[in-house]
């Protein structure tokens, strides 16, 4: 075995024949690539997961691209840029037979979107019937549905995203004959309309085979009062693809599925928005269907491009605006983390009320008896902090509807980064209070004889509770909105699967949860050693077990409530774990305003 450090982690590369040996690896993440067998170029990467290797990407291929595909003087079937003259028919039929020999494995799929996006780059004038045709046949090969497990090994990620633009680039060049067109392959379908300001609105209807034994069906609608927008006769263009929904989702980490065909549109810039109507895969009565857009430059898909109009159990019409850059592709997703269940919808409401009113409550609790509780710098300390706390649940409960309006009304990106930005701030906030709370408690508890002015502890508590979570928040929005990686999809919160982004919410918060459950044990190990009659440290004693009593309530509660917040995350699926977090989050809040009652007396 050779292997080489690649970096000052525990990430190793190495070349070995172990990783099919069935060897036990040793160090995870560790990577291990092994040679194709000789009739193929290539190499297949393991990556050591749990002691054991599993294949990572696998690029072996028996293709030669550059040799069916050449500009110039060396290319096996297109020997130069003018087709007319190449030593292919003009449709290049003839690499046909080479591509659908080849078995459809993933370093030949690869190859494969290559040979399309130079087909659609270089190739796309004069696309008539044949050519089409040619394309269609490529391209369902690597479509095909048993072969769509093997994507998932593609070493580029982003593949199965450039089979998409490459087919909608092609196909929007497409030339009709007699003013329409219809080209049909298993597992994709062109067809195409000539359109003009007095049509009576155009349909594109499709039915296709999913798989061995089902069949989806999808329409496309262009009303009436959009074609009347033609200032002249133009085409409209649509491809159905069965089974790229599968694929992209086989491709990518985000766990969202898409539950219908993906339907492509090449439309005139005059024509914004069209009629889709999706027939669902997979039939579920307490799964959301969510109508989305592809977005060909961020690669994702975005809720952002289309409305729902309608959903029952069968099929589901979307609303979506066409553009020629950006939006050209529409499917609906199956997220199940979007639970239809009007209990948890209910939970949910009620729970946000119930913590909105209890907050308000306790702050105009605080500010009746405020001039009473704060007497001593100590008690000043503790209802400052509590406010503290209580004002950034507040914040955070109103930039949570805030953020679901923002994510429901389909708005402008940017609101929802905005909305993501401020609500991670004020939950951060709380968790970081708390801590000033339990650094309170170590401070009157083991520095005695060290006192700390009103003014140095106003400092340094601004400092920790709302200065940390803003250098958190917005390191965390630096890092991952230039991948694209800032937003969960579906909502208007911290993405997971793909960047990780959460962790910068999580891990602070529970970190933040176990010191204070120290810090209460200190408590209670501290004040047990301690006499009843100690005279002048009383009041001080008296005042920090009434601290600690506030930090014992709420910690508990705290981790509790965003422990199953966690948990909702790595089983989305459960709605045991959504009623159960709705109701803790609600619930927390009270506990607030009990903490605050219980403890007014100074």
């Amino acid at each position: 075995m050779i292997c080489c450090l690649i970096s000052y982690d525990i990430c190793l590369i190495c070349f070995s024949e172990d990783c099919i040996n069935h060897i036990p690896c040793k160090d995870n993440g560790a990577i291990c690539i092994q040679p194709c067998s000789p009739s193929f170029h290539g190499e297949t990467s393991f990556v050591c997961e749990e002691r054991t290797w599993q294949m990572f990407t696998d690029a072996c291929a028996n293709l030669d691209v550059q040799s069916l595909f050449q500009p110039g003087d060396t290319g096996k079937y297109f020997g130069s840029d003018d087709l007319g003259n190449s030593n292919c028919q003009a449709d290049f039929s003839c690499i046909i037979p080479d591509i659908l020999s080849s078995p459809a494995i993933p370093g030949n799929i690869a190859d494969i979107v290559e040979l399309l996006k130079k087909i659609s780059l270089l190739l796309s004038v004069n696309v008539d019937r044949g050519k089409m045709q040619s394309y269609s046949r490529i391209a369902n090969h690597i479509l095909n549905s048993s072969v769509i497990s093997n994507w998932a090994f593609v070493k580029d990620r982003n593949a199965s995203s450039i089979l998409l633009d490459s087919v909608n680039l092609f196909a929007g060049k497409l030339l009709l004959k007699n003013g329409s067109e219809s080209i049909q392959e298993h597992f994709i379908s062109t067809k195409g309309y000539s359109v003009h300001k007095n049509s009576s609105g155009k349909s594109f209807d499709f039915s296709m085979e999913f798989n061995n034994t089902a069949n989806i069906t999808g329409h496309v609608v262009i009303p009436e009062e959009e074609l009347f927008k033609l200032p002249k006769t133009s085409k409209a263009i649509s491809i159905a693809f069965p089974t790229l929904g599968a694929i992209i989702e086989t491709s990518r980490l985000d766990p969202v599925s898409v539950n219908g065909m993906v339907l492509s549109v090449s439309l005139p810039e005059e024509l914004l928005h069209i009629l889709l109507t999706f027939e669902k895969v997979n039939k579920l009565e307490n799964v959301k269907a969510v109508c989305v857009g592809w977005h060909s430059t961020e690669r994702r898909w975005d809720n952002r491009a289309c409305k729902m109009k309608s959903d029952n159990i069968s099929n589901v019409v979307c609303i979506c605006k066409h553009h020629h850059r950006t939006f050209k592709s529409f499917s609906i997703l199956m997220s199940p983390t979007m639970l239809r269940n009007a209990v948890l919808d209910y939970i949910t409401r009620v729970g946000l009320g119930l913590s909105i009113f209890s907050l308000v409550l306790c702050l105009i609790i605080e500010t009746v008896v405020w001039h009473h509780v704060t007497k001593t710098e100590i008690t000043y300390m503790r209802h400052f902090c509590l406010v503290n706390i209580a004002t950034s649940l507040l914040v955070a409960d109103v930039l949570f509807i805030l953020a679901a309006i923002v994510h429901n009304a389909a708005l402008n990106y940017k609101l929802c980064v905005a909305a993501t930005f401020f609500l991670h701030f004020f939950y951060l906030a709380l968790f970081f209070w708390m801590f000033t709370l339990g650094l309170l408690i170590l401070y009157g508890l083991l520095f005695i004889f060290f006192k700390i002015t009103k003014s140095a502890f106003i400092t340094a508590a601004f400092f920790i509770g709302y200065g940390c979570p803003l250098v958190i928040s917005i390191l965390t929005v630096a890092i991952t909105v230039p991948k694209n990686g800032y937003l969960r999809t579906g909502g208007c919160w911290l993405n997971w699967y793909e960047t990780k982004a959460l962790l910068a919410f999580v891990v602070p918060a529970l970190s933040i949860i176990v010191v204070n459950v120290v810090v209460v044990v200190v408590v209670v190990v501290k004040t047990g050693r301690s006499s009843v009659g100690e005279g002048c440290k009383s009041q001080d004693l008296s005042s920090m077990i009434r601290i600690s009593k506030n930090v014992a309530l709420l910690t508990p509660l705290l981790g509790l409530t965003w422990g199953f917040g966690l948990a909702t995350i790595v089983d989305s699926r459960s709605l045991a774990f959504h009623v159960t977090f709705a109701l803790l989050n609600a619930f927390q809040v009270n506990s607030l305003r009990l903490g605050i009652v219980v403890n007014s007396d100074g």
